[in-house]
């Protein structure tokens, strides 16, 4: 029989591969998370997330400097607040001098032309670890999302580029939106956590800022991971609400959530690369049980053909070494 399409010459070596290639990573594509603490010359390895690190302000400067010089152009900041800070209303979170604010200023002095992005929840300052008001047992909503607003606020006065709610309370979009319109921060944008699970993902995240719930779990507030038409409908409040992108976490088990996402909205979508994937990964690597710069690109591309726009990933820096 005459074979008249043969689908392997586009196969045959890299060059061709190359040039019919779909999908590719770029720095562009990367948010890059940062952890960031109190104290001076610190650079502290989180236990569960080998290689990654907490910085104190003093050597955040030069991680700046270096992400930046590599090409990154965009951060996800997290501040790990003591103890002592912390309560039941987050009051931290609103301190003009805190961690969260004293970092943002101390990136747009390294480099002012570098994105900032900055987690917008009440977990790291709350005295239960949770992500809004505790009252009876319960995470209220309404007054969690006044809260959130006002540290909104706090973080777009200190030069915040965009605030990222991931605390999944309902309303909280537009209650930012609003404050920020009326306070003249209209270009301050909004990357809202859209369809966010209720993840056993998150382990070593929450080990990183010691944020887990003291009591209970999440799932009142953030999605069954059991549901998928609920993240499309999330998702479209939230762009009705305000938001400039909209984002699906966890990512690699909710690759279908993505590309639903990607086809009901006309703003760009992010997705995040969790702590729990990144831990895996680097322990099978460690074990020798997969090649990991393999897997990790593999696994990268995987969130692209899925649609997304923008990956939040602690493996930015590994992925921007390895392309050059």
């Amino acid at each position: 029989m005459l074979q008249i399409r043969r689908n392997r010459r586009l196969r045959t070596h890299n060059a061709i591969r190359s040039l019919v290639r779909e999908n590719v990573l770029t720095p562009n594509d990367f948010l890059v998370p940062l952890f960031v603490v109190e104290g001076h010359q610190i650079k502290e390895e989180i236990a569960s997330m080998p290689s990654y690190y907490r910085f104190s302000l003093d050597l955040l400067r030069s991680e700046i400097r270096e992400i930046w010089a590599m090409g990154l152009k965009a951060v996800l900041l997290f501040v790990k607040v003591p103890d002592a800070l912390k309560d039941n209303k987050g009051t931290e979170a609103l301190n003009a001098d805190g961690l969260m604010q004293r970092a943002i200023k101390t990136i747009k002095e390294v480099a002012p032309d570098m994105l900032i992005m900055t987690d917008v929840a009440l977990d790291p300052y709350s005295s239960y670890g949770h992500d809004g008001v505790v009252e009876n047992g319960y995470v209220i909503n309404d007054a969690t999302c006044e809260i959130l607003a006002q540290m909104s606020l706090s973080h777009a006065q200190a030069g915040a580029d965009f605030v990222a709610p991931s605390d999944m309370m309902d309303g909280r979009i537009l209650a930012i939106r609003e404050l920020l319109e009326k306070e003249n921060f209209k270009n301050t944008g909004i990357m809202s956590y859209s369809a966010k699970y209720a993840s056993s993902f998150y382990g070593p995240f929450r080990d990183a800022l010691d944020s887990a719930p003291g009591f209970g779990d999440k799932k009142t507030y953030q999605m069954d991971f059991s549901n998928r038409r609920e993240a499309v409908k999330e998702t479209l409040i939230d762009v009705e609400e305000g938001a400039d992108i909209v984002m699906v976490k966890p990512g690699l088990c909710y690759l279908d959530i993505v590309r639903d996402v990607k086809e009901a909205v006309d703003v760009p979508v992010a997705v995040y690369q969790v702590s729990g994937e990144y831990a895996m990964l680097k322990a099978a690597a460690e074990k020798g049980w997969l090649d990991h710069d393999a897997v990790m690109m593999e696994q990268l591309i995987a969130f692209k053909r899925a649609g997304a726009d923008m990956i939040a990933s602690y493996f930015a820096k590994d992925v921007v070494r390895l392309l050059k």
